[in-house]
């Protein structure tokens, strides 16, 4: 079997994720990381586990002569730049294979576009990766319906939510570095997923077109005096000042383009989910069939009483963003797999060893963008959004959020003061 040589930049948190799931993937090596922190440790992560024999590289364009794809795990703010090194590596020799990129693909359109551009000039394939899309619950109930589907007709409502308490990292608060907030981190997986079930099994996956989106950003948390405080302490963001979304709701309607029948697909998102940690709920109703799938349904319950919870170090040994470390805990053994990104690796290595790009490429990521910049617009003018619309198709390219360019409290009003 052909092995694909991977290369990683960057290094924090979902850098390690991915490379714990790449323990479950064969045919691909970590080869080497760069990033401006966490390479030493993310490289002997990989050791460790088997993964690869990691090395650390000190510029983008000597990682990229050394390995066959590179996958982008660096914050947002820095995507474009990264990738303009990669497009120069390719120009200057380095042989890729391929290019990642971690959700979302930009912080707005503009941007977006930029990276798609970017990959399209060094003719490289590339990856999205949505990992929703790619978790096994999700692909075995549309295995399961798909003759249900021919019979009785397509789902024709899907409803998607993604939830925890917040992020890691202190640039992930920063709207301005971000590109927003929950909406911007967590609705590009809710909005995507939700498009990707409600498609007729068998159709491409833009096949339903978007018609409106109607959305709601608001501050209910991490605006109060007592969590603003606290996460100033912890990140220096100050949400007095710059304040971003930490819950999102709304509804995208689609339509099917030759029946002329309208679908929706409902969203919500947040930073303020305090229970066991991160929970994806998503479930799906069609004409006498439904699907339901919740990641906090774990076959291991555990629970740890105040006495020995002096003896528990890391609440999330059981669980992503758990917040507690006893209770009756909910623990998922393999958090990489259930989530897909096992998965979506799995897609990665075959497209780009046979020359392809992957399921989700970047051109999708674009479309999974526009969407969530609609979300954001619509919740600035608090009014469904036609997407249909050229007006607002043309605006939507250079569209930057309020929140996102740090008047949050624009929009966020008294919430956000």
């Amino acid at each position: 079997m052909e092995r694909l040589r991977l290369g990683f930049i960057g290094a924090g948190f979902i850098a390690k994720f991915q490379a714990t799931a790449l323990h479950f993937v064969r045919g691909v090596d970590l080869v080497g990381v760069y990033a401006l922190k966490g390479s030493e440790e993310l490289a002997a992560f990989a050791k460790q586990t088997g993964v690869g024999d990691c090395k650390v590289y000190p510029s983008v364009a000597e990682l990229c002569k050394n390995c066959d794809a590179v996958a982008i795990f660096a914050p947002n703010y820095v995507r474009v730049d990264l990738v303009g090194q990669v497009a120069d590596a390719v120009q200057a020799g380095a042989k890729l294979k391929g290019i990642i990129c971690e959700k979302p693909l930009g912080r707005n359109v503009k941007e977006a576009r930029q990276l798609v551009n970017l990959a399209k000039g060094a003719k490289l394939p590339t990856a999205y990766f949505e990992n929703q899309i790619h978790m096994k619950a999700v692909k075995s109930q549309l295995k399961q319906l798909a003759p249900v589907q021919k019979t009785m007709g397509p789902l024709s409502l899907a409803r998607s939510a993604e939830e925890h308490a917040g992020p890691h990292e202190p640039w992930f608060w920063d709207p301005t570095r971000q590109g927003g907030g929950v909406l911007s981190d967590m609705g590009c997986h809710s909005i995507a997923i939700g498009w990707y079930v409600l498609t007729p099994v068998g159709k491409p996956l833009t096949y339903l077109q978007p018609a409106a989106i109607n959305a709601e950003t608001a501050l209910l948390k991490w605006g109060q005096p007592k969590w603003r405080k606290k996460l100033l302490d912890k990140t220096g963001v100050d949400y007095a000042k710059t304040p971003a979304d930490d819950f999102a709701t709304g509804m995208v309607t689609y339509r099917n383009p030759d029946t002329g029948q309208l679908v929706k697909a409902q969203f919500t998102n947040s930073w303020m989910y305090d229970k066991q940690g991160l929970r994806l709920l998503m479930d799906g109703l069609g004409p006498g069939y439904a699907f339901e799938i919740n990641s906090l349904l774990s076959p291991l319950n555990i629970f740890i009483g105040d006495e020995a919870a002096a003896s528990v170090a890391d609440a999330e040994s059981a669980l992503e963003k758990s917040t507690a470390s006893r209770g009756l805990l909910a623990v998922q053994p393999n958090e990489a797999d259930l989530y897909g990104y096992v998965d979506e690796l799995e897609d990665a290595r075959d497209a780009f060893l046979a020359g392809r790009d992957a399921l989700l490429n970047w051109e999708y990521g674009l479309e999974i963008t526009k969407l969530c910049m609609a979300g954001y617009l619509s919740g600035e003018r608090k009014r469904t959004i036609d997407l249909t619309d050229p007006a607002i198709q043309k605006e939507l390219e250079t569209y930057v959020p309020l929140i996102a360019q740090g008047k949050g409290g624009e929009v966020l009003g008294s919430e956000g003061a």
